[in-house]
């Protein structure tokens, strides 16, 4: 098992240019084998579920260097936790989360960097800003000053063909694009949080700088 887990990660890695991190999604993947991914190169681990990563930080913290990244649904009663267990949270969706993770990142002393999670086209089962809240809600955001605003993070309606998940990544660019050119103190776009198994070459040709890859590493769970 973890000489096959080696070769994809390796494949992949080799396939990924410089410019694109690969966060490894490990729902339902037991340590043992993230061990594995760990010795193929993997630094950068994601999970979607605040219980289930806790026991994985206990039994991997002799690994230093992982950076942990939360990339599920976070509820605001969860996010004390959240910021205290990662480096990274990619599914900051609205601006209440955002103002409440501002609040207790001062409490607790920590900078976490976020993504802010944006859906192009409308879709009710994930959550997100609309393009024109997002935009609305930019000087507000602006004033997360505990938080490090670093780019996007985007996930496309189930269903849609190469062309219209295209379409998704590269507005998602655009949008990354256009809200540089504003010059916000506290809001960098940096990093595009876009692609998964299915769709990660799609994403990485629309500039995507992280993918968030599971299946495709360690199969179906």
């Amino acid at each position: 098992m973890s000489s096959s887990i080696n070769e994809r990660i390796t494949t992949i890695r080799s396939s990924l240019p410089n410019s694109v991190r690969l966060i490894a999604v490990t729902k339902q993947v037991s340590t043992e084998v993230m061990r594995s991914a760990y010795a193929a190169g993997v630094r950068d681990f994601a999970e979607s579920r605040i219980q289930e990563a806790t026991s994985k930080q206990v039994e991997l913290q002799d690994l230093t260097d992982i950076t942990w990244h939360f990339i599920g649904h976070l509820q605001s009663n969860k996010a004390k936790k959240a910021l205290s267990q990662f480096t990274w949270i990619h599914s900051v969706d609205n601006l209440q989360l955002a103002q409440r993770l501002n609040q207790l990142a001062q409490e607790l002393g920590v900078s976490p960097q976020v993504c802010l999670q944006v859906k192009i086209l409308l879709d009710p089962n994930k959550a997100g800003w609309s393009v024109p809240e997002l935009l609305t809600d930019l000087p507000a955001l602006n004033e997360c000053k505990n938080l490090q605003i670093q780019g996007l993070m985007t996930i496309p309606p189930a269903g849609l063909d190469d062309a219209e998940i295209t379409y998704v990544f590269n507005n998602t660019h655009k949008l990354a694009e256009e809200i540089q050119k504003q010059n916000w103190s506290n809001i960098k776009m940096q990093h595009l949080s876009m692609g998964m198994s299915g769709d990660y070459k799609l994403a990485v040709q629309a500039g995507a700088t992280m993918v968030r890859l599971g299946t495709i590493l360690f199969g179906d769970r």
